[in-house]
This record gives C-alpha cells, sequence and structure tokens, in this order.
C-alpha cells in the first residue's frame, strides 16, 4: 500500500537559496535563519564535483531514497516510509562560495516528523564526513546530539547513525566519572553542558539535581516533598522516583510520584509551575506513583497523570484538556508513556492506558479510535511503537500485537489486528530495525519478529528481567538490569552477541542514554559517565 502526495512547487533553488520550511514542524533546513528549523549546513573540502559524487555514494547507500532530479550543484532525492511510502523530500545545494552543502529535508503531510527529518540529515553528515577526504573541516566538528526525553531524541530508542566502535571491551570504554546519587529509576537528561538526574531522598524528598556534563560537579538542586508507598507486593521495587523528565533546551519537566508535574528553569533550577494533580483535579493518588514520562511537542506537555491523558500548557502550567479517564488509584494510572505520530494523515497522540491502546487528537482530546489490550492487572508497560500507520504493543500476560489504525471519521473507530504472537513484552521498549522488531520478553529472553508476517525469526535463551535499548544502524546496544552491557548486530536470520561487559555491580534499571561518543548509566544509586572509543584491543 502507498499514499502520494503532490511534489512540492517550491522545490530547488531559488536567488541562491533553497526555499524556507512550512510554519510546522516536520521541516529542517540549513539555508534559513529560523530557529525551528534551522540546522547546520554539511561542509565539504575539494570541488564541487567531489562532493556531489559522495552525495551521490551516500545517497545511494540510503534505505527507501532515490535520487530523483540534479542540477549542476543541486540534488533532490525522495525517502519513503517502510510500509505505506509517505514521501520526504531532501535536497542539497553545493555552495562554493560558502564552501558548505546548504540542506533541506521536509515531509509532505502531517504535522510532526517526531525529528526524523534532523535525524535523517545528521544521519548523512556522518556518512559524509566518512566519505570525505582527509583534511575535511567537516570531520573536526564533532556532533553529540542531546538526549532530551525518554528514550531519546526521536522517543524510539533510535539516534542518528553516527560511528560506533565495532567492539566493547574494557579498553575502549573509558569511565569519565561517576557520582552516588539517591535512588531512582529515572534516566538521566543529557544537554550540551549539563546532565540532569532525579533522585529520591531520605524516603521523603523528591530531588533534582543538574550536574556539569564534564566533570560530574553539581551546578544545582531543587527538590519538594514527595514521599509515596507503593502497595506491599511492589516493594521489592522500591518506592522512589520513577519518571524520566523532558527537557525543551530552556526548561525540565519533571513528574513525581504522588502525582505531581513539576517545570524547573533548566538553567537555575528555580520552579516555574507546578501541577499537583490530586489537588487540583481531586483524583486519587496513584498506588504505584506517576510513572509515565513527559512529551513535550511545541508549547504542550503531554502526560498520563490525573487519572487520565493531559495536555497542559508548558509556559503556563494550565490544563488544556483531559481525555480517557481511567480512574486513577490501583487499576487506573497509566505505566506507559505517549507518543505523537501522524496516522492516516492526521497527527495523534498515541497513547496506551491500563487497558486500551488509543489515538487522541491533540488539538481537542478526542478519542479518535481504540483497542482494548488484555493484561495481567493491566500491565500495559511498553511505549507504543509506531510503524506507518500501524501501532505495536505487548503485555504482561498477554500477547504481542500490530494494528493498523483506522482512518479518521466522526466517530471514534476501532484498530483493525494485522496480525498476533503469542510472545509476552513486558518493562523493556522494543526497537525497530527495517522490517523487523526486537524486542525483550517477561521471560527474559530476547526475539526477533517480521514485521509482515507477525512471526518470531529467533528468539534467545534467558538473560536480564529487563532491557534498555539504543539503535545506531545496525547495531543495538543495551544495558539489563544487571550492570551488563551488550553490544548486539541487528539479524533477522540469528541472534548476533557481539560484546558483553560487566559495567556496574549496582542495579540499573533506569533507560541508558548516549550523546556522542559517551554513555550515561544511572544506577540504582548514582550516575557513572564513559567514553566509548575505538581504542586497544
Amino acid at each position: 500500500m502507498s499514499f502520494f502526495a503532490k511534489r512540492p512547487d517550491n522545490l530547488g533553488v531559488h536567488d541562491g537559496h533553497l526555499a524556507a520550511c512550512p510554519d510546522k514542524p516536520n521541516c529542517v533546513c540549513s539555508d534559513v535563519d529560523d530557529p525551528a528549523h534551522e540546522i547546520e549546513p554539511i561542509r565539504y573540502s575539494g570541488s564541487v564535483d567531489e562532493a556531489m559524487g559522495r552525495l551521490r555514494k551516500v545517497l545511494g547507500e540510503q534505505p527507501r531514497t532515490t535520487i530523483v532530479s540534479e542540477d549542476g550543484n543541486y540534488i533532490h532525492a525522495e525517502c519513503r516510509s517502510l510500509i505505506f511510502r509517505f514521501v520526504d523530500d531532501v535536497e542539497f545545494y553545493v555552495d562554493p562560495e560558502a564552501g558548505v552543502i546548504q540542506v533541506r529535508s521536509a515531509s509532505r503531510s502531517g504535522h510532526s516528523d517526531f525529528g526524523v527529518n534532523r535525524s535523517r540529515v545528521e544521519t548523512i553528515r556522518a556518512e559524509f564526513d566518512q566519505e570525505s577526504p582527509a583534511g575535511n573541516p567537516a570531520a573536526d566538528v564533532p556532533t553529540a546530539p542531546n538526549w532530551p526525553q525518554w528514550r531519546g531524541p526521536t522517543r524510539d530508542g533510535k539516534i542518528a547513525e553516527t560511528t560506533w566502535p565495532e567492539r566493547l571491551t574494557e579498553q575502549n570504554l573509558e569511565k569519565l566519572w561517576s557520582k552516588p546519587l539517591g535512588p531512582s529509576y529515572s534516566g538521566p537528561i543529557v544537554s550540551e553542558d549539563r546532565v540532569f538526574v532525579t533522585e529520591t531522598k531520605d524516603e521523603a524528598y523528591e530531588v533534582v539535581r543538574a550536574l556539569d556534563r564534564a566533570t560530574g560537579e553539581e551546578v544545582w538542586s531543587t527538590e519538594w516533598n514527595g514521599s509515596l508507598e507503593v502497595p506491599f507486593f511492589a516493594k521489592a521495587n522500591g518506592d522512589w522516583i520513577r519518571s524520566t523528565p523532558a527537557y525543551d533546551g530552556e526548561r525540565l519537566y519533571v513528574a513525581g510520584m504522588r502525582d505531581v508535574l513539576v517545570c524547573l528553569d533548566a538553567a537555575t533550577g528555580d520552579e516555574v509551575w507546578k501541577i499537583d494533580f490530586v489537588e487540583q483535579l481531586k483524583t486519587p493518588v496513584p498506588d504505584f506513583g506517576f510513572v509515565c514520562s513527559p512529551l513535550v511537542e511545541g508549547e504542550y506537555v503531554y502526560v498520563q497523570a490525573g487519572a487520565a491523558v493531559v495536555k497542559i500548557d508548558k509556559r503556563t502550567g494550565e490544563i488544556i484538556w483531559r481525555s480517557l479517564d481511567d480512574g486513577g488509584g490501583m487499576f487506573g494510572s497509566a505505566f506507559s508513556s505517549p507518543v505523537l505520530a501522524e496516522l492516516n494523515g492526521q497527527q495523534q497522540l498515541v497513547v496506551q492506558t491500563r487497558t486500551t491502546l488509543a489515538g487522541i487528537d491533540p488539538e481537542n482530546g478526542d478519542v479518535l479510535w481504540s483497542q482494548e489490550v488484555p493484561a495481567f492487572r493491566g500491565m500495559n508497560i511498553l511505549t507504543p511503537t509506531i510503524i506507518d500507520d500501524a501501532v505495536f504493543t505487548s503485555s504482561y500476560g498477554g500477547k504481542t500485537f500490530l494494528f493498523d489504525t483506522p482512518e479518521v471519521s466522526s466517530e471514534t473507530g476501532e484498530a483493525d489486528q494485522v496480525w498476533v504472537n503469542k510472545s509476552q513484552g513486558y518493562m523493556s521498549s522494543p526497537v525497530v530495525i527495517g522490517n523487523h522488531i526486537y524486542l525483550h520478553l517477561k521471560n527474559q529472553r530476547f526475539t526477533c519478529i517480521d514485521l509482515s508476517t507477525g512471526e518470531s525469526t529467533w528468539t534467545t535463551t534467558p538473560f536480564g528481567k529487563y532491557w534498555s535499548m539504543v539503535v545506531n544502524g545496525d547495531r543495538i546496544l543495551a544495558l539489563d538490569e544487571k550492570g551488563d552491557l551488550l553490544l548486539i548486530k541487528a539479524n533477522p536470520e540469528e541472534f548476533e552477541l557481539i560484546d558483553k561487559l560487566h559495567i556496574s555491580d549496582e542495579s540499573t534499571w533506569a533507560h541508558l542514554a548516549i550523546s556522542g561518543d559517551e554513555i550515561f548509566v544511572r544506577e540504582l544509586r548514582g550516575i557513572s559517565v564513559y567514553r566509548w572509543s575505538e581504542g586497544a584491543e
């Protein structure tokens, strides 16, 4: 199946410039003075012809990418999505006077692209630099994208392709610094010069700390009353803070266990606003705490809190709407975190409650479609995974599903089950590489599932109760809860473990973060930062 939008009429070079981006977040361009869409141009050395040749080679190696036109020092390529073949236009203009390649990447349809165009340009930049001759100034400029939220820049565990070392050994993983902290399951947030972490202190307070990225020294800290005692049968996993904050470049959005959302000035730690959902909405305290990790998009924050899905003005803390009320308490209060996606041509907030997978109109909170997902005691924990117009999920005590979402209409629709697999996911959100999804299971095994058929192509023997995973090209870096770091080659035919390295004697349930050649590991009672390089074998 394929969906085609008309080729834009503003493609090409006009008066020496590529076109500006439209007023929506599905485009990046290096040739504009527009902070919302701006991206660095690609630098090159040598002649225009040499630069064009390297561009052709790099583009020829990109998946589902076709060069459709060339004109002198200009290239236009089309990139198509995996299943439904949505088209993005990518343009390059080699500017010999500036010594750079201006680049523009834009989606033909939809509103937000969730960082796809920016990630694509960074991938092309990295591969172009590898093809460049020695002395290319581009090679001297490191790219270290931030880790601003749950599961990374695009909220799916993927980072723009860079050059990872071939091996993971004691010789090429250097510890830069470590710092003791109070207990937490929150993943670290990484900016250009800061690392933001949370902790529970003295079983009574929740703390946010800003650390110097280079040294680990504390820059500031902020705390509030935040004690919560989880039910006795969950006590083994602790009462400490769980949600991973979100960072928009200026502010941090932090979820506290007692159903509070706190907005902090990232430069100073000063509180900007705070929502106590229990007090403001008169909803029950969530028995297992505020688990959902906030999603920031544009001027709004989306969370699953206050016994519902909630949209909030990120500047003021005003609640805009509530949707999908689940009653909160013991059997409500979601364990999952939302994502934004374009499905069937419409921007949607895709959420997994304790019982239901659903698409919500982010403008008004209307439920566009919903699908019940069976799970033992409502343990639907995974972040929904978007695959074109379909959504993948898997539940504890249930099964694994791929649902095709319906066309948007005036009535709430139902998703169509594309396939079902008897595997049971649990806490580890999966990663997608090519036409396969890689999922860690409740039974502690790891499996590869063909997205076309729903069949498992292989399943491993058990190791690890939980994995957080980051994908770069065809390789997966996984951290289990026992402090083991695994480097895996994604291969649909067989499980390929390249290396396994024990890096911590503390439990490591928090999601790992990667920025450039640095790996950030939040242990239960501390944080350690490593530099991963080729090193000496």
